[in-house]
């Protein structure tokens, strides 16, 4: 079990309200506990509230990642889900709510976290601490919205 103290906001935050704690696949657990949020930001203010969450989860994260590793004593733990709620929003930025697209930002950004094709591998393995824990699916999450961008101009959703 992980030695954090669950008294702290800062813990509940680094989960993701305990998505973090689930098993298997904690970061599926993570990035399926950040769509329902996700898809709320864009469905009440659209895609300006949607990049004001994603600044503010980003800025948030860093600081509850580095409590969590603080407190752990690890780096990168798989309890930290906070890094796929960043990533899976920016993967929503450009889907404009469309179904379809919301599912292929879902997928893609599951498998680009899974499968760390550099850059994403290189912020991996080689930033430290919190910005190391954030940053690969900041990375991920931002190749995702370009690739939706890039299917929608050619005429997918």
């Amino acid at each position: 079990m992980i030695k954090v103290n669950f008294k702290d906001p800062a813990i509940w935050l680094a989960t993701w309200f305990g998505c973090g704690l689930m098993r298997p696949a904690p970061g599926t657990w993570g990035t399926i506990g950040a769509l329902p949020f996700g898809i709320l930001f864009l469905a009440w203010g659209g895609l300006p509230l949607l990049a004001v969450a994603v600044a503010s989860v980003c800025m948030a994260g860093y600081w509850a990642a580095g409590r969590f590793e603080d407190q752990a004593g690890e780096h990168d733990s798989g309890a930290i889900v906070i890094d796929e709620v960043a990533g899976m929003w920016i993967a929503l930025l450009p889907t404009a709510l469309n179904i379809p697209l919301v599912v292929a930002a879902f997928l893609l950004f599951r498998l680009l976290d899974i499968l760390k094709p550099w850059p994403i591998s290189w912020a991996d393995k080689k930033l430290p601490g919190a910005i190391g824990v954030m940053m690969d699916d900041i990375i991920a999450g931002t190749f995702v919205a370009v690739l939706i961008v890039g299917a929608r101009l050619a005429g997918f959703g």
